[in-house]
């Protein structure tokens, strides 16, 4: 299981990213300050850096400089609120391996966690989901559902592709709304179910769950198939 140190101190910024890394299967360890975050990280048990510029103390363009100064080649992905070119070459040429500007959607933050990731490590990459016969590719972004092709908008192919990394796993709308509208979304939208009914309107009815009182699922198996045999 991959380790990853949040480096930020915007609290609600922090559980948003702690949150969605949680959900997908990571260990995390949260550092609100530059000094805290250059001890964890120079002790070697992270994986990947997600690394705030705006630090108390430290800040983290200091933070990246002394880590790669100290021969420390784990993965950093920086955040930042500036967006200007200049700020953004800095932070590569300071030694970042990726670089996203604030606000940002959860999804792409994780996209860019796994690339690291799995460059770090030479893993192979997944490029097709599957649960039952559902299948989504993500390079080419098409979707088939019991062997027919179905289109999907943009959000409705994140809200799916979420489902397909969790079969079988109740997903509540703070969770989906977080991960797929972002940190700035209004808790009391209920666009979550508009794009549940989007979705089971072109997927089919059954394919996505209601748990009453808690979210919705991705079943891990369709209610028509047989069980398996050993």
């Amino acid at each position: 299981m991959n380790r990853i140190l949040i480096a930020e101190d915007e609290e609600r910024i922090a559980s948003f990213v702690e949150k969605g890394l949680r959900a997908n299967g990571f260990t995390t360890t949260v550092a609100a300050d530059g000094d805290t975050a250059y001890e964890f990280a120079l002790t070697g048990g992270f994986d990947l850096v997600v690394l705030d510029i705006g630090l108390p103390g430290r800040d983290g363009f200091t933070v990246l400089r002394q880590l790669r100064e100290a021969r420390s080649t784990v993965p950093v992905i920086v955040l930042t609120a500036r967006a200007s070119v200049t700020d953004t070459v800095a932070g590569l040429e300071g030694g970042a391996d990726d670089y996203m500007t604030k606000p940002f959607r959860f999804e792409e933050l994780l996209a860019r966690v796994r690339l690291r990731l799995r460059t770090a490590a030479r893993a192979p990459e997944v490029t097709v989901l599957r649960s039952g016969d559902l299948s989504l590719d993500l390079r080419t972004r098409r979707a088939q559902a019991g062997g027919r092709m179905v289109d999907l908008t943009a959000r409705e192919f994140v809200l799916l592709e979420l489902f397909l990394r969790h079969p079988g796993q109740v997903l509540s709308r703070e969770q989906i709304l977080s991960h797929v509208w972002g940190y700035d979304f209004d808790p009391g939208s209920n666009i979550v179910d508009v794009y549940v009914r989007a979705l089971r309107k072109k997927m089919g009815a059954e394919r996505v769950e209601t748990v009453r009182g808690m979210g919705y699922r991705l079943p891990a198996r369709r209610p028509d198939e047989p069980e398996p045999s050993y």
